[in-house]
């Protein structure tokens, strides 16, 4: 399975989450944090991530005879490159957007359902601009958003910080004017 196989499935893409930011979980944690997910579909995906090369083993030991594992992400793995990505189909981008979309809203609705769950403390927002903008200035935003958010993924977990799912979506909505004669 390639990795936009991998990747394009909305409980493996939230494993990927949980699993962002250089943490080691089991799939007992993960199943933890996924909690509407069932158990075995769980640990189904994290076989699949795990054999696909996105997930390694960090860790094992044993706990009541069995062997638990502790999975890391492997970073460089859990990316659909520029390549791939420029060589998939339209209706491979459609499915991924979708995936993403309902991964999205999985992960909201999970947040939501927290007892301490407060939107307006926690600095949650979906808002949504439309600009205009020539390819340098989109080329501009891009690459300072871009500078942005690599500074922050550097993170390491600690207890004052919470990990946050950011989640940029950029698409033209218009075609350009046309040119003035």
């Amino acid at each position: 399975m390639d990795t936009l196989e991998l990747l394009v499935h909305p409980v493996r893409l939230r494993i990927v989450h949980a699993l962002s930011g250089g943490q080691a979980l089991t799939t007992s944690q993960l199943c933890a944090r996924l909690t509407d997910v069932s158990k075995a579909t769980v640990y189904r995906h994290v076989a699949l991530l795990a054999d696909g090369g996105v997930l390694e083993v960090d860790g094992e030991q044993r706990v009541r005879g069995a062997v638990e594992r502790t999975y890391r992400l492997h970073r460089e793995r859990a990316v659909i490159g520029a390549d791939a990505a420029a060589s998939v189909s339209v209706d491979d981008h459609r499915r991924a957007f979708a995936v993403a979309m309902a991964t999205l809203i999985a992960e909201f609705n999970v947040y939501l359902e927290r007892d301490h769950a407060d939107p307006a403390a926690d600095s949650v927002g979906y808002r949504q601009h439309a600009l205009w903008l020539s390819q340098d200035e989109l080329a501009e935003m891009i690459g300072g958003m871009r500078a942005a958010i690599v500074a922050q993924l550097r993170n390491e977990p600690s207890p004052d910080r919470t990990q946050h799912l950011l989640s940029p979506v950029l698409f033209p909505i218009g075609d350009p004017p046309a040119p003035e004669s």
